[in-house]
C-alpha cells in the first residue's frame, strides 16, 4: 500500500470486531513511528500499550467510572478539547459531522439518553481489542504538542498499511487521573490523547460515515 492510499483509506473507525491484533504488530508499528520528525528531536511522545487482559482489566474499571464510581483525585481534565467558543467555520464542522454520525445510527438530537449511551462507548475503545495512550511531560509546549499530532498520524498510516484501523481520542482527557493511575505513569507526564487499534466492523453503521473536507480554496492560497 502506498502513502496516497493509507491516507485516502484511513478514517477513525468507532465499531471494532474481535479479531486480536498480535502485540508484536503493534510494537513494530510504534517502533516505525518513532521516525516522525521532532523539533530539535525531541521525540516528546510517551507511550503505554493497552492488549490482552491489561485492556479488559481498564474496560472494567472504566464501567465502574461510567457507573459513578469517581476517581479520589476527581479526574480534572488538564486541557480543553476544543475552544470554548468555537467560531464559524469550525463550529459547523463539528457539529456536522456528529449530527451524520447520529443519523447513521438512528439516534435522532431528542434522544439525549442514546447519544450518552453512544458516547459512553468512547470510553471502552469501542470495544478495539488493543489500544495506546499518549502522554507528553508538562514542560512541553505547542511545538512538542505539534510533534505529538505527527507522531500519531504516522501511527495510523503505518497501521493502515497493515490493514489495521484506528480511531485516535482526545476524549480521554475527561479521565486523566484513572488513566495515569492506571498506567502507573510518573507525575512529570500529562495524558495527552487515547488511540483505540483493531479491525474496522464493516456491518456497523459509523463504518459508512466519511467526513467532509473542505475544498482547497477554503483554506489554501498560493502567494
Amino acid at each position: 500500500m502506498d502513502v496516497s492510499t493509507a491516507v485516502e483509506q484511513r478514517m477513525s473507525v468507532r465499531a471494532f470486531t474481535d479479531q486480536q491484533v498480535e502485540l508484536d504488530v503493534i510494537l513494530e508499528v510504534l517502533e516505525k513511528a518513532s521516525r516522525a520528525p521532532s523539533g530539535g528531536n525531541l521525540q516528546p511522545w510517551r507511550v503505554k500499550v493497552l492488549h490482552g487482559d491489561k485492556m479488559e482489566e481498564f474496560r472494567a474499571l472504566m464501567r465502574q467510572r461510567l457507573a459513578g464510581v469517581r476517581h479520589p483525585d476527581g479526574d480534572r481534565p488538564e486541557y480543553s478539547v476544543y475552544p470554548p467558543k468555537l467560531k464559524e467555520p469550525y463550529r459547523s464542522s463539528r457539529f456536522e459531522v456528529g449530527e451524520e454520525m447520529y443519523a447513521l445510527l438512528g439516534i435522532s438530537r431528542d434522544e439525549k439518553p442514546k447519544r450518552l449511551e453512544w458516547f459512553a462507548k468512547n470510553y471502552q475503545f469501542f470495544d478495539a481489542p488493543a489500544g495506546l495512550f499518549c502522554f507528553v511531560d508538562h514542560i512541553m509546549g505547542p511545538p512538542q504538542w505539534a510533534d505529538l499530532g505527527m507522531f500519531l498520524q504516522t501511527i495510523m498510516l503505518l497501521f493502515q498499511e497493515q490493514g489495521i484501523d484506528s480511531c485516535a481520542q482526545e476524549c480521554w482527557v475527561t479521565y486523566p487521573d484513572t488513566v495515569e493511575e492506571f498506567c502507573n505513569t510518573p507525575p512529570e507526564w500529562m495524558l495527552f490523547c487515547g488511540m483505540a487499534i483493531g479491525y474496522k466492523d464493516q456491518s456497523h453503521p459509523t463504518s459508512q460515515l466519511r467526513t467532509k473536507r473542505l475544498a482547497p480554496e477554503d483554506w489554501l492560497e498560493v502567494l
